[in-house]
């Protein structure tokens, strides 16, 4: 498989983290073919990108577009938007295990997720405790590659305001400089910086689960970004 011929799919194109990986996707030069499940259109145009609106509940409507080498999941949402922990369920972790599923059957290479630090199927959190439901049950499908990636306090501009979310990164960008570089992605991490980690991760010619912590990928990124 060439570089000019290799294809990715990318879910969650529209949030923190999607939104940066999607357009490390199309600028640098890996990939011949983006292709994006989205909801409503990205108001982005790119020779590369091909836009397919789905419905997440009818998945298997679309598995012909998830023929693909890799694929980036980046799919989450919080319970506020959710409603409620059943609809928060189904979208943190019901649609990213079929997602997986029938890309696997299409003979996907590598699934790149974002989870999150501390995911615990038996944590007494919900969040932290479906992102762990999630990671195990993606473990048992056997994926030829899984990479997972734990950020820390995910930093940048989102779409929607979040005031617990607003304070915390303004508590930890206030308080950065006291920390070692070697230690603030413990703490925080640039949404750009996991999106430029998940791009290398991608290259590498991984097999079988590997799980990458926020300091993992802040080493990662500084790697990348100078080849994209």
């Amino acid at each position: 498989m060439t570089l000019d011929t290799k294809k990715a799919l990318i879910v969650g194109a529209s949030g923190l983290v999607g939104s940066e990986l999607l357009q490390i996707l199309l600028e640098g030069d890996r990939y011949s073919e983006v292709v994006a499940f989205v909801r409503s259109p990205l108001s982005i145009t790119h020779h590369k990108l091909k836009e397919v609106t789905v419905d997440f509940d009818k998945l298997v409507d679309y598995q012909n577009e998830m023929d693909v080498q890799d694929v980036y999941c980046c799919l989450g949402t919080t319970i506020k938007k959710a409603q409620s922990q059943e609809n928060m369920f189904k979208i943190d972790v019901q649609y990213p295990l079929t997602l997986a599923k029938l890309a696997k059957e299409k003979g996907m290479e590598h699934f790149i997720l974002v989870s999150a630090m501390k995911a615990n199927s038996k944590s007494k959190f919900f969040y932290t405790r479906i992102k762990g439901e999630l990671e195990e049950h993606l473990k048992a499908l056997s994926l030829p590659a899984l990479s997972i990636v734990q950020p820390s306090l995910l930093l940048g501009e989102r779409e929607e305001f979040r005031f617990g979310e607003k304070v915390a990164d303004w508590a930890f960008k206030s308080l950065a400089w006291m920390l070692k570089d070697s230690t603030k992605a413990k703490w925080g991490i640039e949404a750009k910086t996991v999106a430029s980690a998940m791009y290398g991760i991608a290259q590498l010619k991984a097999q079988g689960t590997n799980v990458y912590s926020a300091q993992d990928m802040a080493s990662i990124a500084k790697k990348v970004q100078v080849s994209i």
